[in-house]
Protein backbone atom coordinates (compact mmCIF):
# COMPACT_ATOMS: atom_id res chain seq x y z
CA UNK A 1 0.00 0.00 0.00
CA UNK A 2 1.36 3.40 -1.01
CA UNK A 3 1.20 6.67 0.89
CA UNK A 4 -1.02 9.33 -0.73
CA UNK A 5 -0.45 13.07 -0.56
CA UNK A 6 -3.95 14.50 -0.58
CA UNK A 7 -2.72 18.09 -0.79
CA UNK A 8 -0.78 17.23 -3.93
CA UNK A 9 -3.85 15.52 -5.39
CA UNK A 10 -5.87 18.74 -5.05
CA UNK A 11 -2.94 20.96 -6.03
CA UNK A 12 -2.99 23.03 -2.82
CA UNK A 13 -0.46 23.78 -0.07
CA UNK A 14 -0.76 22.12 3.32
CA UNK A 15 -1.81 25.43 4.88
CA UNK A 16 -4.71 25.95 2.45
CA UNK A 17 -7.97 27.15 3.99
CA UNK A 18 -11.41 25.63 3.56
CA UNK A 19 -12.40 27.96 0.71
CA UNK A 20 -9.23 27.23 -1.30
CA UNK A 21 -9.64 23.49 -0.81
CA UNK A 22 -13.28 23.62 -1.87
CA UNK A 23 -12.44 25.68 -4.97
CA UNK A 24 -9.68 23.27 -5.98
CA UNK A 25 -11.98 20.29 -5.48
CA UNK A 26 -14.80 21.72 -7.57
CA UNK A 27 -12.44 22.69 -10.41
CA UNK A 28 -10.85 19.22 -10.56
CA UNK A 29 -14.11 17.34 -10.05
CA UNK A 30 -15.61 19.12 -13.05
CA UNK A 31 -12.47 18.52 -15.12
CA UNK A 32 -12.30 14.77 -14.48
CA UNK A 33 -15.98 13.89 -14.09
CA UNK A 34 -16.43 10.64 -16.05
CA UNK A 35 -19.61 11.93 -17.72
CA UNK A 36 -17.84 14.86 -19.37
CA UNK A 37 -14.09 14.25 -19.41
CA UNK A 38 -12.37 12.78 -22.46
CA UNK A 39 -8.99 12.53 -20.72
CA UNK A 40 -7.35 9.16 -20.24
CA UNK A 41 -7.70 7.90 -16.68
CA UNK A 42 -10.36 10.53 -15.84
CA UNK A 43 -12.42 8.15 -13.71
CA UNK A 44 -9.46 7.23 -11.51
CA UNK A 45 -8.46 10.89 -11.17
CA UNK A 46 -12.05 11.74 -10.25
CA UNK A 47 -12.03 9.10 -7.50
CA UNK A 48 -8.67 10.35 -6.20
CA UNK A 49 -9.94 13.94 -6.07
CA UNK A 50 -13.07 12.86 -4.17
CA UNK A 51 -11.00 10.85 -1.72
CA UNK A 52 -8.63 13.75 -1.06
CA UNK A 53 -11.52 16.15 -0.50
CA UNK A 54 -13.27 13.68 1.81
CA UNK A 55 -10.23 13.89 4.12
CA UNK A 56 -9.27 17.55 3.81
CA UNK A 57 -12.80 18.94 4.20
CA UNK A 58 -13.26 17.08 7.49
CA UNK A 59 -11.56 18.82 10.43
CA UNK A 60 -10.89 15.63 12.40
CA UNK A 61 -9.73 13.54 9.43
CA UNK A 62 -7.47 16.34 8.24
CA UNK A 63 -5.88 16.71 11.68
CA UNK A 64 -5.17 12.97 11.84
CA UNK A 65 -3.80 12.95 8.31
CA UNK A 66 -1.61 16.02 8.95
CA UNK A 67 -0.15 14.32 12.02
CA UNK A 68 0.72 11.29 9.92
CA UNK A 69 2.08 13.35 7.01
CA UNK A 70 4.35 15.27 9.36
CA UNK A 71 6.29 12.05 9.89
CA UNK A 72 7.97 12.58 6.53
CA UNK A 73 6.02 10.11 4.40
CA UNK A 74 6.24 10.77 0.66
CA UNK A 75 3.79 9.95 -2.13
CA UNK A 76 4.31 6.47 -3.55
CA UNK A 77 6.32 5.17 -0.58
CA UNK A 78 5.25 1.90 0.97
CA UNK A 79 3.16 2.66 4.02
CA UNK A 80 1.61 0.92 7.00
CA UNK A 81 -0.34 2.93 9.58
CA UNK A 82 1.25 2.94 13.03
CA UNK A 83 -0.43 0.76 15.67
CA UNK A 84 -3.41 2.43 17.27
CA UNK A 85 -3.46 5.27 14.74
CA UNK A 86 -7.26 5.31 14.59
CA UNK A 87 -8.72 3.33 17.47
CA UNK A 88 -12.28 4.34 16.51
CA UNK A 89 -12.33 1.63 13.85
CA UNK A 90 -13.04 -1.25 16.20
CA UNK A 91 -14.04 -4.46 14.49
CA UNK A 92 -17.07 -3.08 12.71
CA UNK A 93 -16.36 -2.51 9.04
CA UNK A 94 -18.77 -0.29 7.14
CA UNK A 95 -18.31 0.67 3.50
CA UNK A 96 -20.49 2.14 0.82
CA UNK A 97 -21.50 -0.42 -1.72
CA UNK A 98 -21.96 2.04 -4.56
CA UNK A 99 -20.02 5.05 -5.69
CA UNK A 100 -17.25 4.56 -3.15
CA UNK A 101 -14.02 3.42 -4.72
CA UNK A 102 -11.81 4.68 -1.90
CA UNK A 103 -8.26 3.36 -1.79
CA UNK A 104 -6.77 0.86 0.63
CA UNK A 105 -4.75 3.77 2.04
CA UNK A 106 -7.94 5.62 2.99
CA UNK A 107 -9.55 2.48 4.39
CA UNK A 108 -6.50 1.69 6.52
CA UNK A 109 -6.68 5.14 8.13
CA UNK A 110 -10.37 5.84 8.39
CA UNK A 111 -12.01 2.46 7.97
CA UNK A 112 -14.53 3.37 5.28
CA UNK A 113 -16.31 6.43 4.04
CA UNK A 114 -18.84 6.37 6.84
CA UNK A 115 -16.22 7.73 9.23
CA UNK A 116 -15.87 7.17 12.98
CA UNK A 117 -18.55 5.05 14.60
CA UNK A 118 -19.15 3.06 17.72
CA UNK A 119 -21.79 1.67 20.06
CA UNK A 120 -24.48 3.90 21.55
CA UNK A 121 -25.35 3.58 25.26
CA UNK A 122 -27.95 0.99 24.23
CA UNK A 123 -25.34 -1.04 22.35
CA UNK A 124 -26.52 -0.04 18.88
CA UNK A 125 -23.97 0.91 16.23
CA UNK A 126 -23.99 4.44 14.77
CA UNK A 127 -22.34 5.40 11.48
CA UNK A 128 -22.52 8.25 9.02
CA UNK A 129 -23.88 7.49 5.57
CA UNK A 130 -22.99 10.08 2.89
CA UNK A 131 -25.60 10.07 0.13
CA UNK A 132 -25.42 11.80 -3.27
CA UNK A 133 -27.49 14.97 -3.53
CA UNK A 134 -29.40 13.41 -6.42
CA UNK A 135 -30.56 10.61 -4.10
CA UNK A 136 -31.43 13.10 -1.35
CA UNK A 137 -33.54 14.96 -3.93
CA UNK A 138 -35.45 12.09 -5.48
CA UNK A 139 -35.11 9.32 -2.89
CA UNK A 140 -34.07 5.78 -3.76
CA UNK A 141 -32.19 2.72 -2.66
CA UNK A 142 -28.54 2.71 -1.67
CA UNK A 143 -26.48 -0.41 -1.13
CA UNK A 144 -23.91 -0.60 1.65
CA UNK A 145 -21.56 -3.31 2.86
CA UNK A 146 -21.53 -4.23 6.55
CA UNK A 147 -19.12 -6.90 7.82
CA UNK A 148 -19.19 -8.71 4.50
CA UNK A 149 -22.97 -8.39 4.14
CA UNK A 150 -24.72 -6.26 1.54
CA UNK A 151 -27.65 -4.24 2.80
CA UNK A 152 -30.09 -2.12 0.83
CA UNK A 153 -31.16 1.12 2.48
CA UNK A 154 -34.22 3.10 1.37
CA UNK A 155 -33.39 6.81 1.34
CA UNK A 156 -36.51 9.02 1.52
CA UNK A 157 -36.75 12.04 -0.79
CA UNK A 158 -35.79 15.24 0.99
CA UNK A 159 -33.74 13.50 3.67
CA UNK A 160 -31.69 15.98 5.72
CA UNK A 161 -28.19 15.77 7.19
CA UNK A 162 -28.36 14.49 10.75
CA UNK A 163 -31.48 12.40 10.20
CA UNK A 164 -31.06 8.79 11.30
CA UNK A 165 -32.22 5.64 9.53
CA UNK A 166 -32.46 2.62 11.82
CA UNK A 167 -31.74 -0.86 10.45
CA UNK A 168 -33.12 -3.21 13.09
CA UNK A 169 -30.90 -6.15 13.97
CA UNK A 170 -28.14 -5.20 11.54
CA UNK A 171 -25.49 -4.17 14.08
CA UNK A 172 -23.29 -6.55 16.07
CA UNK A 173 -24.12 -9.64 18.11
CA UNK A 174 -24.23 -8.71 21.77
CA UNK A 175 -25.40 -11.03 24.54
CA UNK A 176 -27.34 -13.27 22.21
CA UNK A 177 -29.06 -10.44 20.34
CA UNK A 178 -28.25 -8.35 17.30
CA UNK A 179 -27.95 -4.63 17.94
CA UNK A 180 -29.39 -2.10 15.52
CA UNK A 181 -27.42 -0.10 12.96
CA UNK A 182 -28.15 3.64 13.07
CA UNK A 183 -27.21 5.46 9.87
CA UNK A 184 -26.79 9.21 10.26
CA UNK A 185 -27.32 10.94 6.93
CA UNK A 186 -24.66 13.21 5.48
CA UNK A 187 -24.47 14.72 2.00
CA UNK A 188 -21.66 13.78 -0.33
CA UNK A 189 -19.68 16.70 -1.76
CA UNK A 190 -20.96 17.67 -5.19
CA UNK A 191 -18.86 19.09 -8.00
CA UNK A 192 -21.55 21.60 -9.07
CA UNK A 193 -23.83 22.33 -6.15
CA UNK A 194 -23.67 23.66 -2.59
CA UNK A 195 -26.45 23.22 -0.05
CA UNK A 196 -27.96 26.01 2.06
CA UNK A 197 -30.80 24.53 4.10
CA UNK A 198 -33.16 23.25 1.43
CA UNK A 199 -31.83 25.66 -1.20
CA UNK A 200 -29.29 24.55 -3.80
CA UNK A 201 -26.56 27.02 -4.79
CA UNK A 202 -25.08 26.96 -8.28
CA UNK A 203 -22.51 29.22 -9.97
CA UNK A 204 -23.19 30.02 -13.63
CA UNK A 205 -20.20 31.15 -15.69
CA UNK A 206 -21.08 33.57 -18.51
CA UNK A 207 -19.06 35.33 -21.16
CA UNK A 208 -19.07 39.15 -20.80
CA UNK A 209 -21.35 39.64 -23.80
CA UNK A 210 -23.85 37.08 -22.50
CA UNK A 211 -24.13 38.95 -19.22
CA UNK A 212 -24.33 42.33 -20.94
CA UNK A 213 -26.79 41.45 -23.70
CA UNK A 214 -28.80 38.77 -21.92
CA UNK A 215 -29.15 35.15 -22.97
CA UNK A 216 -30.99 31.90 -22.32
CA UNK A 217 -28.88 29.01 -21.04
CA UNK A 218 -29.40 25.43 -19.95
CA UNK A 219 -28.73 25.10 -16.22
CA UNK A 220 -28.32 21.76 -14.40
CA UNK A 221 -30.56 21.07 -11.41
CA UNK A 222 -31.00 17.98 -9.24
CA UNK A 223 -34.15 17.22 -11.19
CA UNK A 224 -32.61 17.70 -14.65
CA UNK A 225 -31.54 20.61 -16.83
CA UNK A 226 -33.85 23.64 -17.21
CA UNK A 227 -33.76 26.75 -19.38
CA UNK A 228 -32.87 29.95 -17.53
CA UNK A 229 -33.30 33.45 -18.96
CA UNK A 230 -30.50 35.80 -17.98
CA UNK A 231 -31.64 39.45 -18.18
CA UNK A 232 -29.47 42.04 -19.97
CA UNK A 233 -26.97 44.03 -17.87
CA UNK A 234 -26.50 41.19 -15.39
CA UNK A 235 -23.41 41.88 -13.29
CA UNK A 236 -21.18 39.34 -11.55
CA UNK A 237 -22.74 38.27 -8.26
CA UNK A 238 -26.32 38.69 -9.43
CA UNK A 239 -28.54 35.88 -8.16
CA UNK A 240 -31.39 34.33 -10.12
CA UNK A 241 -33.92 32.01 -8.49
CA UNK A 242 -35.33 28.75 -9.86
CA UNK A 243 -38.34 28.22 -7.61
CA UNK A 244 -39.00 24.73 -6.32
CA UNK A 245 -35.75 23.36 -7.76
CA UNK A 246 -34.09 22.83 -4.39
CA UNK A 247 -34.45 19.88 -2.03
CA UNK A 248 -38.00 18.63 -1.33
CA UNK A 249 -39.58 19.54 1.98
CA UNK A 250 -42.73 20.43 3.85
CA UNK A 251 -44.54 22.76 3.66
CA UNK A 252 -42.50 23.86 0.63
CA UNK A 253 -39.46 22.71 -1.28
CA UNK A 254 -36.32 24.77 -1.53
CA UNK A 255 -35.18 26.80 -4.53
CA UNK A 256 -32.06 26.74 -6.66
CA UNK A 257 -30.12 29.98 -6.43
CA UNK A 258 -28.01 30.68 -9.51
CA UNK A 259 -25.17 33.17 -8.99
CA UNK A 260 -23.63 34.74 -12.07
CA UNK A 261 -19.89 34.62 -12.57
CA UNK A 262 -18.33 36.38 -15.55
CA UNK A 263 -15.35 34.76 -17.24
CA UNK A 264 -13.49 36.20 -20.19
CA UNK A 265 -12.59 33.52 -22.75
CA UNK A 266 -8.89 33.21 -23.56
CA UNK A 267 -7.94 34.95 -26.80
CA UNK A 268 -6.29 32.25 -28.91
CA UNK A 269 -6.12 33.99 -32.29
CA UNK A 270 -5.04 37.43 -33.46
CA UNK A 271 -8.62 38.15 -34.54
CA UNK A 272 -9.86 37.44 -31.03
CA UNK A 273 -7.17 39.63 -29.49
CA UNK A 274 -8.15 42.43 -31.88
CA UNK A 275 -11.75 42.17 -30.70
CA UNK A 276 -10.56 42.58 -27.11
CA UNK A 277 -8.58 45.69 -28.15
CA UNK A 278 -11.73 47.15 -29.71
CA UNK A 279 -13.68 46.39 -26.56
CA UNK A 280 -10.99 48.05 -24.45
CA UNK A 281 -11.17 51.16 -26.64
CA UNK A 282 -14.95 51.24 -26.62
CA UNK A 283 -15.17 50.99 -22.84
CA UNK A 284 -12.24 53.28 -22.01
CA UNK A 285 -13.24 56.66 -20.52
CA UNK A 286 -12.94 59.62 -22.91
CA UNK A 287 -9.64 61.50 -22.84
CA UNK A 288 -9.58 64.27 -20.27
CA UNK A 289 -12.42 62.80 -18.23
Amino acid sequence: MQFKDYYETLGVESGAGEAEIKTAYRRLARKFHPDVSKEKGAEERFKAVNEAYEVLRDKDKRAQYDQLRAGGHRPGEEFRPPPGFNPDHGGFQFDEGTGGGFSDFFESLFGGRAGPRGPTPMGDIRAKLPVPLEVAYSGGKQRIGVDGRTLEVMIPAGVRPGQVIRLTGQGQSQGGRKSDLLLEIDYRPHADFEVDGRNILYTLALAPWEAALGTTVSVPTLGGAVELRVPPDSDAGRKLRLRGRGLPGKPTSGDQIVEIEIRAPKAETEAQRELYRKMAGAFSPPAGS
